[in-house]
């Protein structure tokens, strides 16, 4: 479980990467993440991304979700990483509209604080993300029954959520062509760099 690990056991947030291994199963991948418990997550970024919010956006999922779709698509803790993660679920969802995508930024630029506060350049991850969500055809991710899914490879979660790497990489490779100079832009893997699976 989350959160019950010494601090000294856990890898620090910036320095956890997935990657796009596919053979690892899910709940290996998912031991090895560090995080905080959800009572940790602050009141604000509960009301726009948990689901037992009224005030939820499309995609919200709970935390244990919203970290399996970190392994899932590959992607760090760095803010830029977050900023993909949750615009592929917003957008995967199938309902997202212009003004919610907006509300989203404005807030995650001027209300959230600490890790979970987006710069403008992480906006615009997140909306090229919310994109790539729209129109790549994945299932909507907050839907998926996670747990159902930890003894399966992620290759395996992958397929059945309809996510190739290949199409991952593609989203990379425009992301890194926004800046590659981030510290999340410089570790996303080249398409020679990993197996399709």
């Amino acid at each position: 479980m989350k959160g019950s690990r010494d601090m000294a056991d856990r890898p620090p947030l910036s320095g956890w990467s997935p990657g796009l291994d596919g053979d690892v199963a899910l709940r290996d991948a998912y031991a090895g993440m560090p995080g905080d418990p959800a009572l940790a997550i602050p009141w604000y970024v509960r009301a726009l991304e948990n689901p037992a919010s009224p005030l939820a956006l499309p995609g919200a999922i709970d935390l244990f979700g919203h970290d399996c779709i970190h392994i899932v698509l590959g992607r760090g803790m760095l803010p830029q990483d977050e900023a993909f993660v949750i615009g592929v679920t917003m957008g995967a969802s199938g309902t997202l509209t212009r003004w919610q995508e907006v509300l989203y930024q404005w807030c995650s630029r001027l209300v959230y604080r600490g890790p979970y506060h987006l710069t403008g350049f992480d906006c615009r991850v997140f909306a090229l993300a919310a994109d790539f969500g729209r129109r790549s055809g994945i299932r909507p991710l907050h839907q998926v029954a996670w747990a159902d899914w930890q003894d399966r490879s992620v290759a395996e979660v992958r397929a059945h959520v309809g996510l190739t790497v290949d199409a991952l990489l593609g989203a990379f490779d425009r992301e890194r062509a926004l800046r590659p100079d981030t510290p999340a832009a410089r570790r996303l893997p080249h398409g020679g760099a990993v197996q399709r699976r």
